[in-house]
This record gives C-alpha cells, sequence and structure tokens, in this order.
C-alpha cells in the first residue's frame, strides 16, 4: 500500500477501516482508527515505525514536562510577593526555553540526519576537497520513514503551543498518539493542529450517509486529478526532464507547465482522497488549496497553495523572528528612515528570507530546492518593494486595478513565476534547472509543435484531449468555487437521479480514461517523497 489512490487503499483498507469504525462501540472508535493507523504506517515504512513511536511519545513527555513547569510557575506565583513575582517569571520562562530547546533539538536533529545528512557530507567533502584539506567525512547512508516531514512539523506545533499556554499538554498517550499517526494524513499532511483534530479523532463521532457520500464525492474527484491528469502526464515530463539536452525550449516549456500541472493536480487531488477519507469517519480536516492559480500574486498563491505549510512557517518561524528584540529595534531604527511601508519591511524580509530558506531545504536535500525557496523570497520581496510605485505607475496610466483585463494579467503573469519555480524544483539537480531554463529563453522554438514531433514524448493526440477535457473540469470547479457556490451540497440536493448520474459520469470518466493498465507504471504521490 504505497498510495491513498491505489486499488487496495480505496477498494479493501479504506472500507474495513470505516466498518470496524461504525460497528465499535463509541468509547473504543479511536482504537480502531490508532490501530488502522499504524497497520497503514507499518505497511509504507514497515520497522521504520520506530520512529514515530519515538517521535510520539517523546513529544508526550515534553509537553507534560513543560506543563509541569507552568503549574509549578503559578503555585509560585500565588504565594510570592509582589516584589518576586518578575524574578520568578524570568527563572521559570528560562526553564521552559531549554527544555523546548532540547526537544526541538531532538526532533529536528533526528529529521536533518535521516533526510539531510547525505546532502550536507557530500557538499562538506566537496568543500574540503576544493581547499585540498586530506579530510574526509564520511557519507552516512539512512533509510527516511514516509510523512515524517509531516508529522515532525505537527508534533512540533503541538509542543510550541503548549510552550505558549495555548493549550495544555494532553496527559493522554494514545489520543496524542492518534492526531500525530492518523492514517489519512501521515503521508501528505495536511499539517493539522492540536485543537483543529486530535478531539474529533477522540471522540468517535458517528459515520454518517452525508459523511460517506460527500467522502466519496471528495475522493472520487481526487482521483480524476490524480489519475486521469497527473499521471497521464507523467511519461512525457520524465521524458524532458531526463534528457532536457535533446530538446528545444519550445519542448522544455512545455515540460514545465506540464509539471505543474501534474504537481497541483497530484497533491491536491491527494489531498482530496485524504480530506474525503477523514470525512467518512466525520473528522473535519483543514483546507491545503484554494484555488491556488486564480492568484494575483506570489503572496496570494502562497497562502492559498499547501496552506497548512504556510501557515506553520508563518505562526511558528516568520512571527517569532520578526517580533523577536533585535528586529523589533532594527524596525524602531528603519522606520523614521525609511517611512512606515519600507521600514518594517527590513526586518520583516530578513524573517521572510530565514522562511523561505527553511520552506526550499524542507522539501528536499538539494540545491535545487534551495533556489527553489529563495527565488519565491526574491520575488515576494520585490513585489513588497516595488508595489508603491506600481500603485502610482497604474494611477497616472488610469488603469483600475480592479478591473477584468488587469486581473487577468496579474492571474497570468503569477501563473508564468510559478512555473518557473517548478522548472527548478523538479529538474536533476540545480545545474539541470539552470541549462533548462537557458534552453529555454535562448532557444525557444514552435517547430516540434509545428512538426507535431512533441507528440512521441510520451502523449499522443487523445491523451492531450483527455487532459484538456480533465483540467476543463477541475477548472469549471474551481470558479465555482472561487465564486462561493457550495458545490457538492448542490449536487447532495438534486433529484435523486440526477445525482447519482453525475456520480456514475464521473465514475465512468475516471474508469475510461484514467491513466492505468498496460504501458503505465503507477506514479507514487509527489510529495510523498518529501
Amino acid at each position: 500500500m504505497t498510495s491513498y489512490c491505489s486499488l487496495l487503499y480505496l477498494a479493501v483498507f479504506l472500507p474495513a477501516a470505516v466498518l470496524a469504525y461504525k460497528f465499535l462501540p463509541q468509547r473504543l472508535r479511536w482504537a480502531a482508527l490508532l490501530a488502522a493507523s499504524y497497520i497503514f504506517f507499518w505497511s509504507v515504512s514497515g520497522k521504520l515505525l520506530v520512529f514515530l513511536l519515538f517521535s510520539t511519545v517523546s513529544i508526550h513527555h515534553f509537553g507534560l514536562w513543560l506543563t509541569a513547569e507552568q503549574q509549578d510557575r503559578d503555585q509560585r506565583l500565588i504565594a510570592a510577593a509582589p516584589a518576586e513575582r518578575k524574578a520568578i517569571r524570568k527563572r521559570f520562562t528560562t526553564r521552559q526555553r531549554r527544555i523546548l530547546a532540547l526537544a526541538v533539538l531532538v526532533h529536528v536533529g533526528t529529521l536533518l540526519t535521516l533526510k539531510y545528512a547525505v546532502f550536507f557530507s557530500t557538499n562538506l567533502n566537496t568543500l574540503l576537497h576544493s581547499l585540498r584539506l586530506p579530510v574526509s567525512l564520511p557519507v552516512p547512508s539512512f533509510l527516511l520513514p514516509i510523512g515524517i516531514s509531516f508529522y515532525t512539523l505537527q508534533a512540533l506545533s503541538y509542543l510550541l503551543d503548549v510552550y505558549r499556554g495555548t493549550i495544555r499538554a494532553d496527559r493522554n498517550l494514545a489520543r496524542l498518539a492518534l492526531f500525530l499517526g492518523f492514517f489519512p494524513q501521515i503521508m501528505e499532511g495536511p499539517i493539522c493542529r492540536y485543537g483543529q483534530t486530535a478531539q474529533q479523532l477522540w471522540e468517535g463521532r458517528p459515520v454518517t450517509w452525508q459523511g460517506l457520500t460527500f467522502g466519496m464525492q471528495r475522493i472520487l474527484f481526487g482521483l480524476i486529478k490524480k489519475i486521469v491528469i497527473a499521471d497521464r502526464l507523467n511519461l512525457l515530463i520524465k521524458t524532458v526532464f531526463n534528457d532536457y539536452t535533446t530538446y528545444n525550449g519550445g519542448v522544455i516549456a512545455l515540460a514545465m507547465v506540464c509539471y505543474t500541472c501534474q504537481l497541483y493536480m497530484d497533491f491536491s487531488g491527494t489531498m482530496d482522497v485524504v480530506i474525503g477519507s477523514a470525512e467518512m469517519f466525520g473528522v473535519r480536516m483543514p483546507e491545503n488549496f484554494r484555488q491556488p492559480f486564480f492568484s494575483r500574486s506570489i503572496s496570494e498563491f502562497w497562502m492559498r497553495w499547501h496552506i497548512t505549510l504556510g501557515t506553520w512557517f508563518k505562526d511558528y518561524v516568520f512571527y517569532p523572528l520578526s517580533m523577536s528584540g533585535p528586529l523589533k529595534k532594527l524596525t524602531g531604527a528603519a522606520r523614521p528612515r525609511l517611512g512606515n511601508h519600507y521600514g518594517p519591511l527590513v526586518s520583516g524580509s530578513i524573517a521572510l528570507g530565514v522562511v523561505w530558506l527553511f520552506n526550499g531545504l524542507w522539501h528536499g536535500a538539494g540545491w535545487h530546492y534551495i533556489f527553489f525557496g529563495l527565488y519565491h523570497f526574491a520575488l515576494i520581496l520585490t513585489g513588497n518593494l516595488i508595489d508603491p510605485l506600481a500603485q502610482r505607475v497604474t494611477k497616472f496610466l488610469h488603469i483600475d486595478r480592479s478591473c477584468m483585463p488587469y486581473r487577468i494579467f496579474q492571474i497570468v503573469r503569477t501563473a508564468l513565476l510559478v512555473c518557473v519555480g517548478e522548472l527548478f524544483f523538479r529538474a536533476n539537480g540545480l545545474r539541470a534547472g539552470l541549462a533548462m531554463f537557458r534552453t529555454m529563453v535562448t532557444d525557444f522554438s514552435l517547430s516540434s509543435f509545428l512538426d507535431r514531433s512533441f507528440l512521441s514524448l510520451g502523449m499522443d493526440k487523445m491523451d492531450f484531449a483527455i487532459v484538456l477535457i480533465a483540467v476543463g473540469i477541475v477548472l469549471l470547479v474551481g470558479i465555482l468555487r472561487e465564486r462561493g457556490v457550495p458545490l457538492r451540497e448542490s449536487i447532495a440536493r438534486r433529484p435523486l437521479a440526477l445525482r447519482w448520474s453525475i456520480y456514475y459520469a464521473a465514475f465512468f470518466f475516471l474508469v475510461i480514461f484514467g491513466a492505468y493498465g498496460v504501458g503505465y507504471v503507477p506514479v507514487d504521490p509527489i510529495y510523498a517523497a518529501f
């Protein structure tokens, strides 16, 4: 069971988990979910389940330790004289920070060791060799548990919320284990907060007809995105990216756009399956996408794409950094000199740069991932810097920034910038990404389209037609959602015959046009590798 879109998961594992959950007493339903979650994780990672268990037990311990310190502090403050309270708070804050630092060191250290040891060791050895130093570090090799990047961030968010006093540490180890290991989210997220899902998972909500039908609707739509579109595009993308020196800039541009489409359909489609699976158990998970390709700027795009990762970095990296003492002093010094727009931008840009460096590294151990993060940082920073100028220019030219033509221009511009970033994201290394970009700019040609040789890259005319039709369906659904149309509720209110005609039409569209069978290699979810 390597994918949420596999037949084994959809036809065997998920129905069995739903049935076991439904027929158990409410007070034991959490046990069915926890057992299913560990069985699922063991099926994809085997003995590496020990890392999830270690993370769960240690986070539970650190959380209780922090709460005990907070309770001790509160009791001492009650008994202390007013003059002593400041010193007590300071002493306990220092102790809590040390506990938090130890916990972060343990969990981030584990992630860094397993995921980045090879990258750091290789690059250090390259540096030592270039300096002609007779030293060589061993290059270790570790097996990486599926989903470790996701459940580590989720565990840290829990601990940081305990430290801040937003939540109390959960004394129930099983409830915390279920929060961290719930099987639909363990491979690709969304990255949930304790307050969002922990109690929902624990209380054993009933299985309802609406939950089942809405969940199946969501799963079916996600499968169309993943299997009809993303998997069908895969062969062309692999062909071009793995042998990019053979092709001109026009073909590379085609592969770039196709990969951007594939990544969105793969990840958002998998999220549909994940959220639909949780809905069957009565669990509402946070959305991870909100029509990102309707964005008018890169900043807006990242508020709509991988939302839970973006909010995690915002809440636990950007805000703490930007509100830290040194950066607040920097803002105070810069504001009188640079004004109310550019003054705060100085310290904000430092925090934003750190966020995007971490964001790039989070996606993988490679220079092209770091470049991907810094590329988006540069775009957002540039947008912040030139925004006042852009407003003055459009005002001078009497351009209404809210009019449809200007909005379409912004959307197309943003989509093109995103596609360039995804070119580097998918490339087989930074050098390959730079070479592909250079070819696309300096050797752009439409010859492959005029002589139709692009149809020999793994997709024929029928493949392109199917992808365009399916993308059109996804686009239509996106437009309706963007306009606030409650699509699933609207379908549910239709007459029985019409409602089930829609379901069957979607199902047979998936069965007939899905990319599977002879000639197709099953494509693992892209974000599961991160």
